[in-house]
This record gives structure tokens, C-alpha cells and sequence, in this order.
């Protein structure tokens, strides 16, 4: 069975001028590298994408920049447009809608201890704010706790609500709103163990270093719906090591400087993100010629 939207796409990191402001030129030097991934889609706007640190006249210019570069390629875009403020979300969602974006997607309110039940009316006014399908988001690490099971689920049954992103090494839970949402479209968040999450269910994932990386992305989703459980955990731990790099580094400051190690420069990550380590450039570069990781780079 293949829901609507399945696949694998990179959760589009920003390009920004050297100053930190959002630059449009790095954009799409980042948007032509990552749309010849053979990826299904970009998620644009989200937290790889230092969403939190942008403010909305910058993503509203980002989500213009990529549905240029996206118009001719036929990849599916879904547009993150979680914010602090339900006015923003809003805001970014309809212009989305307008930029010809196929979806949205949106984590939680979280600058508050927000309740289940404002969480259910924060959802429930954001789908019915435009006809685009809706993909919700399941993040603790980032809101600072689970959406309960229950709460889930009735989110995932408003009217255009499509499906979840969910970024939680809860197994167990997302096998439970797979049983309990067999219509729904669930991606997975994690990188390192995509594969876990498809065995109990997932369609696709959603994942930071599919931007540098989607090749094995894709390789690796097609191992597993092949059934060559060898292939599969080959090249998840590939991924597995990548991303234990970007621990020590940071992971979006890594990712920038594992690109510029490539020849792309998407400029600094945002203040106050920095790089953690005083020879992270030195160590991203070593990662990315290492023979298993310089081969899926193209």
C-alpha cells in the first residue's frame, strides 16, 4: 500500500550570507545539490532548516526561492510552518498554499507548557486554514515532551490532517498509531535508525543529512522494502557513523561544514549555534573523503 506523500525527503537546511542573514544565492546552490538526489520531496522550513532562529519575512522569502528552483523537477514539496504564534503558522501556510506547495507541516506550539487539548485546537485551526493535506509532528526533543497517544490519534482524524513526522525513539508508540491510523501517512525523523522505524511502519523519512546524503536515503528505503535485511543495515550504519560525527560537531554546524568540504558553502548556521569543536572543519572534511561516505557524494 503506498499512502499519499511516501518517500524520502531531505528536511532542507538554509542558506545564509556570511553576515547570517538569509541569502537566496545559497539557497539555491543548496536546492540544486540536494534536488539531484533522486529524493521525493523537500520539507522546507523546518527545524534543519534553523526555522526557530529565522523570522517569518525570512521563511516566507525561503519558501518563495525553493518553489522556483522546485517548479520544472517535479519533487513534492512540504512546507513546515510550526511557529510560536498560530497567526504566523497561519501566515506561512497560505502562502504555501499560494507558492503551489503540495502540503504542510507543522510541530506543535511548544514556548509554553502548552495542554493536550490546546495542541488539539492549535491543529485543528491550522488544517482548516487552507485545503493543503496536513502532516503533524511528534518531536519531544524539540517541544520538551510526547503528544499523548490518545491526543495522536484525534489530531490525525481532523479533516485534513494527512499523516505525522514522527521523531521519537518511542517504537512501541509508533507501531500503536500505526495500528491505530492505517490510513495515515507517518514519516520517521531519526537518520541514524530509519530503518527501525520503517520496519514498524513508517512510509518514508524525513532527515537532515538526506541533504548531503539522499542517495543513500534512497538506497537504503529500497533495501528495506525489498526485504534485504543485509543491505539495509549496511547502509544504515553508514548513516549511523556519519551522524555520530555530527554529534561532536553539532549537527547542523557539521552538515555546513561537511558541504563546504564538498564545494558549498551554505554559509554559518545562525547565532547563538556554533561549531563545538576548534578543528570541525578539519573533522567534517575527514568524514566526508572517507571512501564509504565520498561515494554517495555527487
Amino acid at each position: 500500500m503506498t499512502r499519499p506523500l511516501s518517500g524520502m525527503y531531505a528536511a532542507l537546511m538554509t542558506g545564509l550570507a556570511d553576515d547570517g542573514s538569509f541569502s537566496p544565492e545559497r539557497q539555491r546552490t543548496l536546492d540544486e545539490y540536494v534536488q539531484k538526489q533522486g529524493l521525493a520531496g523537500l520539507y522546507v522550513g523546518g527545524s534543519s532548516g534553523e526555522s526557530g532562529l529565522l523570522d517569518v519575512e525570512e521563511l516566507l522569502a525561503q519558501q518563495a526561492v525553493v518553489a522556483a528552483d522546485a517548479g520544472a523537477t517535479g519533487m513534492t514539496l512540504i512546507a513546515h510552518v510550526g511557529a510560536p504564534s498560530l497567526r504566523d503558522s497561519i501566515r506561512l501556510a497560505r502562502n504555501a498554499a499560494g507558492l503551489g506547495y503540495h502540503a504542510l507541516s507543522a510541530l506543535p506550539p511548544h514556548s509554553y507548557p502548552f495542554s493536550d487539548a490546546e495542541i488539539l485546537s492549535y491543529y485543528r485551526e491550522l488544517q482548516a486554514a487552507t485545503e493543503l493535506p496536513l502532516i503533524v509532528y511528534e518531536v519531544p526533543i524539540r517541544t520538551g515532551r510526547p503528544i499523548g497517544l490518545d491526543t495522536l490519534v484525534a489530531i490525525m482524524e481532523l479533516p485534513n490532517v494527512a499523516g505525522l513526522k514522527f521523531t521519537s525513539t518511542d517504537m512501541f508508540k509508533l507501531s500503536m498509531l500505526r495500528r491505530r491510523c492505517p490510513d495515515a501517512t507517518l514519516f520517521f525523523g531519526f537518520d541514524e535508525i530509519y530503518l527501525g522505524g520503517a520496519v514498524l511502519g513508517a512510509d518514508g523519512g524525513i532527515g537532515t543529512t538526506y541533504n548531503l546524503l539522499g542517495r543513500l536515503y534512497v538506497a537504503l528505503d529500497r533495501a528495506i522494502r525489498a526485504g534485504d535485511l543485509a543491505e539495509a543495515m549496511r547502509l544504515q550504519d553508514i548513516s549511523a557513523r556519519f551522524v555520530e560525527a555530527l554529534l561532536d560537531t553539532g549537527v547542523l554546524p557539521g552538515m555546513k561544514a561537511a558541504f563546504r568540504a564538498i564545494g558549498i558553502d551554505p554559509g554559518p548556521t545562525r547565532a547563538p549555534m556554533l561549531m563545538r569543536l576548534d578543528d570541525g572543519e578539519a573533522r567534517m572534511a575527514e568524514v566526508m573523503a572517507r571512501p564509504e561516505i565520498a561515494r554517495w557524494i555527487g
